[in-house]
């Protein structure tokens, strides 16, 4: 698809145009599955599917009308942060199971249980990028570009309108400044 056709599919889907926002979804779907999948592997989520995570996020993304997309990478920006935020859920959840939350009497299982994956740093990463979000938007977008969509320099620059090494030295700034907010968060 080509450039400018992706632009009136994302201005479409801003309007509120319902179908325009499940044709973009269709046509990023590609990149968006990639997102899902590498944030599954990076938390070794093996409980969840790259699909259902999309689908979630999908799912998500349709029933905020409110939302504002620039252009094709606060679009990716603003899926992979409904990931982020998925994850996040699913983790306190089961956070929540392990301590009893659901109770219920059971038949014990015969099988080797899954091990029990806990990962606070996702949630503490996504407290410092709501932080970082408050004090420097574009950081913050940086980050989800580069973190989450995994997009290189040369593409921030170019999504950004900025240079490529503005693009690295930003990213320097953002990873010092979650490195203070990581560390004021726990």
């Amino acid at each position: 698809m080509t450039q400018p056709s992706l632009e009136k599919q994302i201005r479409s889907a801003e309007a509120g145009d319902s179908q325009s926002r499940q044709e973009l979804f269709v046509t990023l779907y590609g990149e968006l599955r990639r997102i899902a999948d590498r944030e599954l592997r990076r938390n070794s989520m093996q409980a969840v599917s790259p699909t259902t995570l999309l689908h979630e996020t999908y799912l998500n993304m349709r029933d905020q009308n409110s939302t504002v997309f620039l252009g094709r990478p606060q679009f990716m920006a603003y899926a992979a942060r409904a990931m982020r935020g998925l994850l996040i859920d699913y983790f306190r959840s089961r956070r929540a199971q392990k301590r009893g939350g659901g109770f219920e009497i059971t038949s014990l299982p015969t099988e080797v249980p899954e091990p029990a994956v806990e990962n606070i740093d996702l949630e503490r990463l996504s407290e410092a990028l709501d932080e970082l979000e408050k004090s420097n938007t574009r950081l913050a977008q940086l980050v989800d570009l580069k973190f989450f969509c995994g997009f290189s320099f040369a593409e921030i620059g170019e999504f950004l309108g900025v240079t490529e090494r503005t693009a690295q030295r930003d990213w320097d700034k953002a990873r010092i400044l979650l490195h203070r907010f990581l560390t004021q968060v726990a």
